[in-house]
């Protein structure tokens, strides 16, 4: 009987129908790209325009972006607004914290190059300086609109990224 049900499974199946075959790498950046965390640094007035692209109006959530509050549980990091001297010790630090992969967005001029007080002598002069930057968001603020669309350049960034390493490559 159980080879019966087996023969009409086999006989309705089609045959290309039967494997599923795909690179380990666009499966991994298809699963990345549809579930990015981002962990808010909000330094200063970009912060607001964050909060918004957050709302309801924009809806980060139908993206699979949602904020995270801990280093931990978040692969995003979006640095908004001025950086300081005495706060640069405290980003490293959390990027430190993030697990791998992880990627960071820098939304504004302050946090691109310093911005209005680029000649301060307490501003960091753009906090690829401290870490690591994939993606700039220009403006002053950069509108909701600047951001989800920095957002969605990060998720394509992804998709083209070579994640999987072999074992022996390591």
């Amino acid at each position: 009987m159980a080879s019966a049900a087996a023969n009409t499974l086999a006989r309705t199946t089609p045959k290309n129908l039967e494997y599923v075959v795909s690179k380990v790498d666009a499966v991994m950046n298809w699963a990345r790209i549809g579930s990015l965390w981002p962990m808010t640094f909000g330094l200063a007035c970009c912060a607001v325009e964050m909060m918004h692209a957050g709302a309801a109006r924009y809806d980060l959530d139908r993206f699979g972006i949602i904020f995270r509050p801990s280093p931990r549980q978040s692969d995003v990091m979006i640095v908004a607004g001025t950086l300081t001297n005495k706060m640069a010790p405290a980003l490293r630090k959390v990027y430190d914290q993030m697990p791998d992969p992880r990627w960071v967005i820098s939304m504004g001029s302050c946090a691109n190059g310093g911005g209005y007080y680029h000649y301060s002598y307490a501003v960091v002069r753009g906090c690829d300086r401290v870490v690591p930057v994939d993606i700039y968001v220009p403006g002053c603020p950069p509108t909701a609109e600047g951001l989800l669309y920095g957002l969605l350049q990060l998720q394509k960034k992804i998709q083209r990224a070579k994640t999987a390493t072999l074992w022996f490559q390591k």
